[in-house]
This record gives structure tokens, C-alpha cells and sequence, in this order.
């Protein structure tokens, strides 16, 4: 190329066309942010975007402006210039070579390093130390090979083995110790009750992998009293009441949003499916056209958590509602193809992520006067998944079902692996502890006629 793209911002155009921005203010904060980066390029007379160039404006965007609004126009910029590239009107965009060459998957961290005194030892810093490149690396890699293979995920184990792996690379003079030697260095790192957990984790899946290869190697010993503490520290799940529920399906429907009107429809369904089917956030995002039958009245939820899929009948009052979110669906102009995200919304990506999933419900919740305005603390949006598992119970209870014969079925709707992680679910409450308590009565009560009747 020997010139920017164009001159009389054509590319813009079609650019923010792409995005359908329902906002005119937003359209013109972006044309305003683009424009003006374009104008500086112009003025370098350069034949191709390079990363002084996109430095030396940083620098000048920082001496005007705040850090944080210049770290939201270099996104802004980012991607557009991604947009230039797919359209092959530029070579490259030098934020995706930083990203890429960095291993950073957003811009600020790029952004800072670019307006450092040094930027080339600031970029250099961020750049990733090796991964599994410890004295135990090569273990732990082919540890966590063997389980992916098995036909685990592992994802959870893998980073933690990468962060002790990490430990070790900055600690040479630990090379060769015992393994509980390294745990007790690594726990001592950050004397918290969650690290010590971390480090007991840890050690217990490392020394299960070095086994295979030496069976002289111990494995650490579980310490319950720390088991005990953890689960008293942990949050105890919120079981939400009808009235509650009410409210926060109410809240929903009536979210405020005049620039994406889909949008409490969205927000009132994904509730619902919460309460009603108990299904999980990713569970909720990852929902396809496809995946509702009206017709059959059921969902099929694909590839969850232990790789399961199953398909789950819906009530009818539930089908109603989701009848009618997929008319508002259509009226508003989204997808129609199967393969489409149930859940729509009209920027690029069409569907909502599971980062602002859980930030709209959680401010669902927060409007409903559920949970506070700030901080990690009230009820969560998992615990919609909570009290589905608890009004089931009750539900059965109420109707005279034994829930021990039927709890199997219920582990199966919930996608879990066995009954037992149903059972961490059933959080018990005082209605629930009258029901049971009534149901244990009739029993003994039929009990004592049976043995005042025999001889």
C-alpha cells in the first residue's frame, strides 16, 4: 500500500456501519476517536502503519488525556485497524503483532508499555516466561498430556501446575528437593487458607504423576483439619423464596435498556431458565437457535461441563415464555439460522458473552434489592441453580414422591457425573426440614399401627 486507506473517510463508514451502533452519540464518539487517528497517520506520510507510529500518537493522545480514556481510544483504534487488515485495505495491525508477540489478550498492558521511557524493555518485560520449563516441567507436561488423552479437561489442574512450574523457574536452588520440601516453600509464598488448599491440591496430583515414573515417591498427606476450614470459609449458597424469584423475574422484564430493546426479554428468559431448568451461565450463552423444540417442548444442552449433552423437557408455562422471547426475537431483526445465538443481541458478535451475561444478571439481582450495590457478597446468579435443585424437593415432597428414588433423575436433568455433586446442591432449609420432618411422621406413625395391630 501507498497511502492510507482513503481520504475521505470511506473505510470509517463502512467500518461503523458494520458495528450497528442503535446509538448516535456513540457513532459519533467513534468516528471522532477514528478520524483523528487517521488525520495523524495521514500527517506521517508513511507507506505502512508501523509501531512508532502508533506510539508516537499514544504519546500524544496521553499528554491531553487521562490514562483510561487513552487506553479506551487505543481499543477503539485496535479495532478498526483489525477491521483494515480482515479487509486487506492495510498489511497488518501492530497492536495484534504486540498482543501476539506478548501473549496479552487485551490492549492495556500493550498500551503502557508502548508510553514507557523504554518501550522496547517495557514490551520485552511483558513477554511470558516459558511454560514447564522447571526441573519437573517435562512431568507435569506429559501429566497433563496423558489426561487429555484419557478424555479429561484438566483445565483447572493445568494452571495450577503452570503457576507452581513458574514457582520453581524463579527458584533454582530448589532443584532436585523433595517434593514435600517444594510444597512447603511454595505455601509459604502466600500464607493464606486458599493457597495452602492450592498447594495440598497440588501436591496430590504432582505426586500421582511422578509415581508413574518413580514409586518411591509419597504422596502428601490430606490434612482435614484445613479440608474443614475450607468448606466453612466457603459461601454458603442462597436459596431464593417465590416472592423472590417474582421479583427478580420482574426486574428483568422491566430492565431499562432504550438502546437494545431485545434486551430485557433476554434477561427475563435467561432467569428463567435458571430458576426452571437450573441451567449454568455458559450453559445459557452457549444456546443456539437449534437447540429449543417448541414442537417436542424441550432444549438440548450440548457439551457442558464433563462433556455431556442431554436434552431437558421444559414446562409449560416456561415454553410460553420462551415462545414468546423468540417472537421478539425475530421481530427485532436477529438471525434466523439455527446455528445462530438464541440469546441475540445487535453488535458484531451477535450474542451475548458469558462476561456480560453474568454482569447484566448480576445487575438484575442488584436492582431487585437482592444484593448489595457493590462487592462480591449476596446472593449469586448460580444460586438460581440452587434453588431449582431445593423447590424440586419440595415440589416432591408436597406430591408424596419418595426425592431419595428420583434423585438419580435429577442429577441427570442437571448434567452432573453422579449423584453425589447433585447432593452438594441440596442445601437444606427450614421448609425443607418440615417436609421431610412430616414425611418421617406419617411414616413412624404407620409404623406403630402396623405393630399395635400384630399380636
Amino acid at each position: 500500500m501507498n497511502t492510507w486507506p482513503d481520504m475521505d473517510m470511506n473505510a470509517i463508514d463502512r467500518y461503523l456501519q458494520q458495528l450497528r451502533l442503535h446509538s448516535t452519540g456513540s457513532v459519533m464518539v467513534y468516528r471522532c476517536i477514528l478520524s483523528g487517528f487517521q488525520r495523524f497517520v495521514m500527517k506521517q506520510q508513511e507507506t505502512q502503519l508501523h509501531q512508532s507510529t502508533i506510539a508516537a500518537w499514544l504519546r500524544e493522545r496521553a499528554d491531553r488525556c487521562q490514562m483510561h480514556i487513552v487506553v479506551h481510544r487505543a481499543r477503539t483504534v485496535d479495532r478498526f485497524l483489525d477491521f483494515l487488515v480482515s479487509t486487506g485495505s492495510i498489511l497488518s495491525n501492530p497492536f495484534a503483532e504486540l498482543r501476539s508477540r506478548c501473549s496479552q489478550r487485551t490492549d492495556p498492558a500493550i498500551v503502557r508499555a508502548l508510553l514507557a521511557d523504554d518501550p522496547e524493555v517495557a514490551i520485552e518485560a511483558l513477554k511470558p516466561i516459558p511454560q514447564f520449563a522447571s526441573f519437573l516441567g517435562d512431568a507435569m507436561r506429559s501429566h497433563i498430556e496423558l489426561m487429555h488423552a484419557i478424555g479429561y479437561r484438566y483445565n483447572t489442574q493445568a494452571a495450577r501446575f503452570a503457576r507452581f512450574d513458574r514457582f520453581l523457574q524463579g527458584r533454582q536452588d530448589l532443584v532436585g528437593q523433595a517434593l514435600e520440601n517444594l510444597l512447603q516453600q511454595w505455601s509459604a509464598t502466600q500464607p493464606t487458607l486458599e493457597h495452602a488448599w492450592e498447594c495440598q491440591q497440588l501436591g496430590r496430583e504432582l505426586g500421582k504423576a511422578l509415581r508413574r515414573f518413580d514409586p518411591r515417591v509419597k504422596l502428601p498427606a490430606v490434612d482435614t483439619q484445613l479440608c474443614r476450614q475450607i468448606k466453612q470459609q466457603r459461601r454458603q449458597p442462597y436459596i431464593y423464596t417465590e416472592p423472590e424469584l417474582v421479583q427478580i423475574l420482574n426486574t428483568a422484564r422491566q430492565f431499562p435498556s432504550p438502546c437494545s430493546p431485545l434486551r430485557p426479554h433476554c434477561l427475563y428468559t435467561m432467569v428463567l431458565l435458571g430458576c426452571c431448568a437450573g441451567l449454568r451461565i455458559g450453559e445459557i450463552v452457549r444456546l443456539d437457535l437449534d437447540d429449543v423444540d417448541m414442537a417436542a417442548g424441550q432444549i438440548t444442552v450440548r457439551e457442558t461441563k464433563f462433556f455431556k449433552t442431554r436434552t431437558l423437557p421444559l414446562s409449560q408455562s416456561v415454553l410460553a415464555a420462551l415462545g414468546e422471547y423468540l417472537e421478539a426475537r425475530r421481530q427485532a431483526g436477529a438471525s434466523q439460522v439455527g446455528t445462530s445465538g438464541l440469546f441475540w443481541h445487535g453488535q458484531r458478535a451477535e450474542r451475548y458473552s458469558y462476561v456480560m451475561t453474568e454482569k447484566l444478571l448480576v445487575r438484575v439481582l442488584r436492582r431487585a434489592g437482592l444484593k448489595p450495590d457493590k462487592g462480591r457478597v449476596g446472593p449469586r446468579v448460580h444460586d438460581l441453580r440452587h434453588s431449582f435443585v431445593v423447590n424440586r424437593m419440595l415440589q416432591w415432597y408436597r406430591a408424596g414422591i419418595n426425592p431419595q428414588v428420583h434423585l438419580p433423575y435429577l442429577s441427570t436433568y442437571l448434567g452432573h457425573k453422579d449423584i453425589n455433586s447433585t447432593l452438594i446442591y441440596l442445601t437444606i432449609t427450614q421448609e425443607l426440614l418440615q417436609q421431610a420432618g412430616e414425611r418421617f411422621r406419617t411414616f413412624a406413625a404407620h409404623q406403630r399401627t402396623i405393630q399395635g395391630e400384630q399380636p
